[in-house]
């Protein structure tokens, strides 16, 4: 039987973004899950396969409420269709291939293989008041950044919504279950700033963030302030996500100050540069109210001068106070790089430029440096 579903909004309208200089490889699609459509979708595969529609609701809840895609743990639905159920609406998305602890057991990265073989990987990290999980949007990366292992690998193919949104529910879930060593937990926020740039696979990563902030059974229910959608600086994308009306936390990877040196780091730099990406984050910024993340990997003796933090400074000033904080970061090396952290007295007068500048500055923890933290270490190693 062939089944034509209504997608969630999000899946169904085009994009209005223009064409980019990378393409998406054509693969095979994933299979359908109730998490790449919305309620009426999930309602209409059941009717079309000869199930009450309500039924979907039953089982989205145990997928966002009770964080389980086991026909055993539905006892609400009957014995003789759980099974049935659970094939048509949460097809196995993620496979474990590998687990990786690191801080006493607080980080925990694990690389999944998907229905076709490719490999991505998530991080969960657990603090004292929170547990953050760093997601996957793309396999591979087609920005092409050189101290970024992802970057390195170029672009194999977009992930789906559910793709996306089942790391969400596995990290959930072992958060519940105390798979991290504080005990039992609440997955509290998520970052799309694994591998791959978020924004050039729009229309999956928006459809998760919708997922996320859903109450249940139609999403998870977390806060928008506590989900963080990263971008290289695709302006026209950063435009469209601020007339989402859902104030997701914006961070921009910057990594320069000035033109030249970050169309070396960040290649995308010849499509938008410095002052166009700022000014889109700006205008997120006064479209949502929250303030925006810069994110600056700080490599030794090739971004982290002095001058480049006052130059910094003055480019975030420039255009007001208070809408952004700037996040430092000890790049994290991959085996073999020329890249390499600054030294710590270097980090300290960068940030000491910065904070001079009322620029508010907070050097970002690192975690999992021995578990090849980097985001697409272990996707490389396979």
């Amino acid at each position: 039987m062939t089944r034509q579903v209504r997608p969630a909004d999000d899946a169904a309208a085009p994009s209005t973004l223009p064409t980019l200089s990378f393409a998406v490889p054509r693969r095979g699609k994933p299979p359908q899950h109730l998490a790449d459509l919305d309620d009426a979708g999930r309602a209409a595969v059941l009717t079309e396969m000869g199930h009450p529609g309500f039924r979907a609701k039953q089982v989205s809840m145990h997928y966002f409420g009770h964080l389980t895609r086991d026909p055993a743990d539905m006892t609400d639905l009957p014995a003789a269709v759980r099974q049935e159920l659970t094939d048509i609406l949460l097809p196995d998305l993620l496979t474990e291939v590998k687990r990786l602890e690191a801080d006493g057991g607080a980080t925990v990265k694990t690389l999944w293989s998907l229905f076709d073989g490719v490999k991505v990987e998530s991080v969960l990290m657990g603090y004292s008041d929170r547990a953050t999980l760093c997601v996957s949007s793309q396999a591979g990366c087609g920005m092409a950044c050189p101290f970024c292992a992802t970057g390195q690998m170029g672009l194999t193919r977009n992930l789906s919504t559910a793709e996306i949104v089942e790391q969400v529910r596995r990290a959930a879930r072992a958060c519940r279950d105390g798979e991290l060593t504080r005990g039992p937990s609440r997955l509290s926020n998520v970052v799309f700033m694994g591998m791959g740039e978020p924004l050039a696979n729009y229309k999956a990563v928006i459809g998760t963030v919708r997922r996320l902030v859903a109450p249940p059974p139609s999403g998870f229910g977390m806060s928008a302030r506590n989900v963080t959608v990263s971008t290289v600086g695709l302006v026209p994308a950063i435009d469209k996500l601020s007339r989402e009306g859902i104030p997701v936390t914006l961070a921009l990877s910057l990594h320069a100050p000035d033109d030249e040196l970050r169309t070396e780091l960040v290649p995308i730099n010849t499509r938008w540069t410095v002052g166009e990406a700022l000014d889109a984050a700006r205008r997120y910024f006064d479209a949502t109210g929250r303030r925006v993340s810069i994110e600056y990997a700080l490599i030794k003796d090739m971004n982290d001068h002095g001058w480049r933090a006052d130059l910094l400074g003055e480019e975030l000033n420039k255009r007001g106070r208070g809408w952004v904080h700037v996040n430092p970061i000890p790049l994290n090396p991959t085996p073999g790089s020329i890249w390499t952290a600054s030294d710590p007295d270097v980090e300290a007068e960068f940030v000491t430029r910065l904070r001079a500048a009322g620029i508010p500055t907070t050097v970002r923890d690192t975690r999992g440096s021995d578990i090849d933290g980097a985001c697409g270490q272990l996707a490389v190693q396979g």
